[in-house]
């Protein structure tokens, strides 16, 4: 029987050659030809139909157990040819019998290491523009794909022509999983705080334990006990201090960043003792630890109200004199903590406290979107959408938190700016507005335009020389440029002395 195709790479041959004109293998000779004559080659056929029944009968032979027309031996190759080992390495092949469910096969092979009789011809479908990178069902799974796609697109690639032949195919791994980046940004939208029981107990890293008496306040993000210190030695019933309760992976670990790095109790006493100062309202951590598997939690001394709960108690307005007391504190708050890389990017009224019985005791609180702006000595640059834009209380942030640039200091003189403008006249002009971009495009008109932004707040009244001033200076300052406090506090003293006041005295509201 001739051979029309080369049994080791499949390069279809013509009647007499003897040595294939693709990988040089000899062509192996009959070695009986009188045996019985296989009834296929019987058939009046074309050459190339002819071969397509050699391999069907062959295989029909094989499931059987019969033996075959003919026998054919061949030398051992000296090399196989690069298609042969890339069939042999793709796809391995079970018969099950003779007439198997038809699927699409790319190559035969057997138990040993030759492969199944003659091959047919193999031939891309699609042209030769260069070899496809074939990748392992593992490396698919990294690369987020599903192997099954791979596999189809090689049963594709790989097309024989005639009838199909019986196969397996290969086996795939599941589809992959991963699709992407699956982790998105923690703490920046963290789910609502569950209460804990009153009365359990938690334990701070230096092993002291806490005991919660009743809570205070509730947000979704954060909760206020009234904790006691539990202490053996001690038989003091009064709870004197405060737990702040967040989710462990939360905002309030940027918190507790800032208390450990920048608000060390021995750092703010030399700082008060330089500037000759008689107090400054920088929070004293007294705790901090994880409880169970989901919370966080920092302790503090009780600082009173919240300026917040204070002006609802009141029911109305603060007056100017009180405003500029708030100010002149808060600026020396402000001084601190910028010269300690931060900022504190969310000045408003409930991150104000103030010591009851001792009004002039300003504190500044609620840390949880410090940002450290100067790592280094190195100012950080200014790029929009750089960080989640809108962070913060959206009414008082700063044009430059509405970007979403990092906040830098002239960010929080600012929004001190827009909160001492509400508390005072009790409005602005995007209060009404809910849309944080409305708000950022209110705020970015009116910081061009200070005049009219003291118009609108102030309407009729007589406008603060005090407040004037401020909000010039601060609205014109760039985004690296260092602040002048001195002379900001100076302003805003000059006109609380003429009103009669100190930013030492107690408030009055």
């Amino acid at each position: 029987m001739p051979f029309h195709f080369c049994p080791q790479c499949g390069t279809k041959l013509q009647t007499g050659f003897r040595f294939c004109p693709s990988c040089g293998e000899k062509i192996p000779c009959i070695v009986d030809e009188s045996g019985p004559v296989s009834p296929v080659t019987s058939l009046s056929l074309s050459p190339a139909k002819k071969d397509e029944a050699v391999v069907k009968s062959f295989l029909f032979s094989v499931a059987s157990g019969q033996p075959t027309g003919s026998t054919v031996t061949t030398r051992p190759a000296l090399r196989k040819p690069r298609n042969s080992l890339r069939l042999e390495k793709e796809v391995t092949f079970n018969i099950s019998n003779a007439t198997p469910p038809v699927v699409p096969s790319t190559a035969i092979k057997d138990s040993g290491d030759g492969l199944l009789g003659t091959p047919p011809k193999l031939q891309s479908p699609r042209p030769g523009r260069g070899k496809a990178r074939r990748s392992s069902p593992a490396e698919q799974a990294e690369e987020g794909k599903s192997p099954n796609n791979k596999t189809s697109r090689r049963a594709e690639d790989l097309s024989v022509h005639g009838p199909l032949v019986a196969v397996s195919s290969p086996v795939s791994s599941p589809k992959s999983q991963l699709k992407g980046k699956s982790k998105s940004k923690k703490a920046k939208h963290a789910s609502a705080v569950e209460p804990l029981q009153e009365g359990e107990e938690v334990t701070d890293t230096a092993g002291k334990k806490w005991k919660l008496v009743k809570l205070l306040s509730q947000s979704t993000t954060e909760l206020l006990y009234e904790v006691l210190q539990i202490d053996s030695r001690s038989n003091s019933k009064e709870s004197n201090h405060i737990l702040k309760l967040g989710a462990k992976d939360g905002r309030i670990f940027t918190e507790q960043n800032f208390l450990q790095r920048a608000a060390k109790p021995v750092s703010v006493d030399r700082w008060i003792k330089q500037n000759k100062m008689d107090f400054l309202g920088i929070p004293s951590c007294a705790g901090f630890g994880p409880h169970a598997e989901s919370y966080r939690f920092l302790i503090f001394p009780n600082m009173g109200q919240s300026l917040h709960s204070v002006m609802e108690e009141e029911d109305e307005l603060l007056s100017e004199k009180a405003v500029l007391q708030l100010a002149c504190r808060i600026l020396d708050v402000l001084q601190y903590i910028h010269s300690n890389e931060y900022v504190h990017a969310d000045i408003n009224a409930e991150n104000i406290y103030i010591k009851p019985g001792q009004k002039s005791q300003v504190y500044l609180v609620g840390y949880c979107h410090a940002f450290r702006y100067c790592p280094g000595d190195q100012h950080v640059e200014y790029r929009e959408d750089s960080r989640t834009p809108h962070e913060g209380s959206v009414e008082f942030i700063s044009l430059d938190a509405h970007k979403g640039a990092a906040p830098s200091r002239r960010s929080d003189l600012q929004s001190l700016g827009y909160c001492m403008l509400h508390w005072h006249t009790g409005t602005l002009p995007w209060t009404q507005i809910s849309h944080p971009d409305q708000v950022a495009t209110q705020k970015q008109r009116y910081m061009k335009d200070v005049p009219a932004l003291l118009s609108h707040c102030f309407e009729k009244n007589i406008i603060s020389s005090a407040f004037q001033a401020y909000l010039t200076n601060v609205m014109a300052l760039q985004y690296t440029e260092q602040p002048d406090y001195s002379a900001l506090k100076a302003g805003l003293s000059a006109v609380l002395l003429q009103l009669g006041g100190a930013a030492e005295q107690p408030l009055s509201f």
